[in-house]
């Protein structure tokens, strides 16, 4: 079967909860309709299981004593604190490495031990750790133990050289295994195949607090706080949030408390100089942040860092109780966040370009496009952009002195690192989970490995995967759209992965006002077609084509609905996520 190509119309399905259902749950709670379809929608059927969903707290966490090798970790970390030995946390260039390494410095700090981290330059050191940092820290202060956050399952070289140099090392990870365990002390990854507690869908960062959840308890029980506070976890959950955000797990089970309990703490505004600064800087308020802001706003800004210059920096600004330190660095993150959009905005244009200029791409079933010296802190962000608008695997590779660096993002359905294993023997190195990935490959090796990709793609690619489902909650009037509903829509926040932001539809609409901002947004006034006096309703439909003309009215919209909060005011917006036009309807 060859593949289809995925430049067609998309399937659109209206969800059908139990009518009776909806309206049981809609008077119990009370709701509107629209509301209880959403949780019916999502399996919540039940006023119990209801105001569990909405008053979500840490203690509804599971307890991760279970996972494999923490309590090895637990009792290595203790020793080392009860000895004063010298500890070095090594953290991922990412905004899950960042907050992760910081959960544990920030615990560790409050035990008064001795504790550093080390976060590395993504274009000078590339990912993870490597047997260039044990040599680096055996020449100058020598850690006893060093943990990593958020990396080194794959650092099997790493970790032997430092068994050899006298340092021991304990692992947190959450990525995929693409071999061996390294021979560390410890390693913390709910993802290896022996590990059966339950917790594969943690980012780094709800691994570093697992870690440090269980620490604090067995510290306890050796009578450790006598002598001094016991810190409150949940105020590093703020960090945990942006971590758990920033990497894209699905917001689930305990990821959904972590992150609900964090936004809780973000919004109280107190906790951290660095993190109120940066919410100023975008416009925002604390008390309006919530998921959207967090992910298109907070986190671009803050992985600009390790994007674009070295991560260090945002990790810096998540300390800092300075304020004046905290307006400097939140300046040149604004900065960084603004050469990042250019630099990607040029490797977008010159990917498109090729495709147009051999459309045969788009009838393979993955993309692999590699240029020179392209900026690889960027790439993962492209490949991400390519992926969703042709709904297929893309890895983006930049060649530099024969080696090429990348990234890739995938689709549902389609495990990219389970593809990239079975092209192994074509790649220098890869790492990563289902939906993104890294790779390492000599340029000489670039054809067999596209080759190989492609095939392997294929094979898990079939006729209803080639036709992407545009999944509706409901469909909505606009006439229908009140601050109530807005307001309880945002209520059974946070929304993400595994746990979509409702989508509903709207049908014959017309398009009143129209203009694109932003460089690549198309800013929209619509109402329902029939009449002047029909309600109208702001609407802003992100990454379009600039060039393609814009329309005058829509056969059907599918949106989200939120505030648009901006400079302390907020008005009702929709968020286009698909459009069919009156005109594109009528050729299909």
């Amino acid at each position: 079967m060859g593949y289809k190509p995925l430049l067609m119309m998309k399937h659109w399905r209206t969800l059908q909860p139990d009518n009776q259902l909806v309206q049981s749950l809609s008077a119990k709670l009370p709701c509107h309709p629209v509301t209880a379809s959403v949780l019916i929608n999502r399996g919540i059927t039940s006023t119990r299981a209801a105001g569990a969903y909405l008053r979500s707290s840490l203690n509804q966490l599971k307890t991760p004593f279970g996972i494999k090798d923490i309590d090895t970790a637990v009792q290595r970390i203790g020793q080392a604190i009860d000895s004063r030995e010298k500890i070095r946390i090594f953290g991922d260039y990412d905004v899950d490495g960042v907050t992760a390494t910081l959960v544990l410095y920030e615990f560790l700090t409050s035990c008064g031990a001795e504790v550093a981290y080390t976060i590395p330059h993504r274009l000078n050191e590339g990912y993870g750790l490597q047997p260039l940092h044990i040599h680096r820290f055996t020449a100058s202060d020598r850690p006893d133990l060093l943990i990593t956050a958020d990396c080194g399952t794959g650092s099997i070289e790493a970790v032997r050289e430092a068994n050899r140099s006298g340092i021991e090392v304990i692992v947190t990870d959450h990525h995929s295994l693409s071999g061996p365990l390294p021979d560390a002390v410890a390693v913390v990854n709910p993802k290896r195949p022996d590990c059966n507690a339950g917790f594969e869908q943690l980012a780094g960062v709800g691994v570093a607090l697992s870690l440090v959840i269980c620490l604090r308890k067995h510290l306890r029980d050796g009578g450790f706080w006598r002598s001094r506070p016991q810190p409150n976890l949940r105020e590093l959950c703020d960090l945990v949030a942006l971590g758990t955000l920033a990497d894209g797990v699905p917001l689930t089970g305990d990821n959904r408390v972590l992150v609900r309990t964090g936004l809780e703490v973000i919004r109280n505004g107190k906790n951290r100089a660095g993190l109120s600064t940066l919410i100023d800087r975008c416009k925002c308020k604390p008390d309006d942040i919530g998921t959207e802001e967090i992910a298109y706003r907070l986190i671009p800004r803050l992985n600009a860092a390790g994007r674009m210059d070295s991560a260090s920096l945002a990790a810096a600004l998540l300390t800092t109780s300075d304020l004046e330190e905290a307006a400097r660095m939140a300046d040149v993150l604004e900065a960084l966040n603004e050469r990042r959009r250019q630099v990607e905005g040029e490797i977008l244009r010159e990917c498109r370009a090729h495709l147009l200029a051999d459309p045969a791409n788009l009838q393979k079933s993955a993309l692999v496009l590699s240029r020179k010296n392209w900026h690889g802190g960027v790439l993962g962000i492209v490949a991400a952009r390519l992926a969703e608008r042709h709904h297929r695997p893309v890895v983006l590779i930049s060649v530099q002195q024969g080696l090429g660096t990348g990234s890739g993002r995938s689709i549902d359905g389609i495990d990219i690192t389970g593809c990239l294993a079975a092209c192994a023997q074509h790649l220098e190195g890869y790492g990563g989970h289902a939906m993104a990935a890294g790779v390492r490959v000599m340029e000489n090796n670039l054809g067999k490995f596209r080759e190989a990709f492609e095939k392997q793609v294929l094979s898990l690619t079939t006729d209803v995967e080639s036709a992407p489902e545009v999944i509706i909650d409901c469909e909505l009037a606009l006439s229908d759209i009140s601050d109530a509903l807005i307001d309880e829509i945002e209520s059974l926040e946070p929304y993400g992965a595994g746990n979509p932001n409702p989508l509903f539809r709207a049908n014959d609409l017309q398009v009143r006002q129209s203009q694109i901002v932003g460089g690549a947004h198309r800013r929209m006034l619509l109402c329902h077609s029939g009449g002047t006096r029909q309600r109208s309703i702001g609407a802003i439909q992100f990454n379009v084509d600039p060039d393609k003309s814009l329309p005058d009215a829509f056969d059907r919209v599918a949106f989200r609905l939120q505030w648009n909060r901006w400079n302390g005011r907020k008005v009702a917006q929709l968020v286009i996520e698909e459009a069919v036009s009156l005109q594109e309807a009528s050729q299909r």
